[in-house]
């Protein structure tokens, strides 16, 4: 069965920098688009990035120019290098993927378990 596997989160200082990884595992077909997203403690899930199979990135206004979103189609795995990190990045994690499993003919969309990024002040 399909997975996704979030590392890399941790606390850092503010203006500094961490690097987030999925890793998609089991037998995979394809995948699509895949993203980020984030859960603050008290508030809602909301968009951080996302990637196409092509290459094409969308972002979040609150993390432009600070957090790039990368991928690697051989190792079936999604990054996001996030810089200059704020205090109000403070969040879980959460990485995203529509994925087709070999021998399926749809798409279906997968979460990974999150990772927790502090940034102190």
């Amino acid at each position: 069965q399909v997975q996704l596997v979030e590392s890399g989160g941790g606390f850092v200082q503010a203006g500094g920098s961490l690097r987030l990884s999925c890793a998609a595992s089991g037998s995979i077909f394809s995948i699509s688009i895949a993203g980020w997203y984030r859960q603050a403690l008290g508030k809602q899930r909301e968009f951080v990035a996302r990637i196409t199979s092509g290459g094409s990135t969308d972002y979040a206004d609150s993390v432009k120019g600070r957090f790039t979103i990368s991928r690697d189609n051989a190792k079936n795995t999604v990054y996001l290098q996030m810089n200059s990190l704020k205090p109000e990045d403070t969040a879980v994690y959460y990485c995203n993927a529509n994925i087709v499993p070999l021998g399926m003919g749809s798409a279906y969309k997968y979460w990974g378990q999150g990772t927790q990024v502090t940034v102190s002040s």
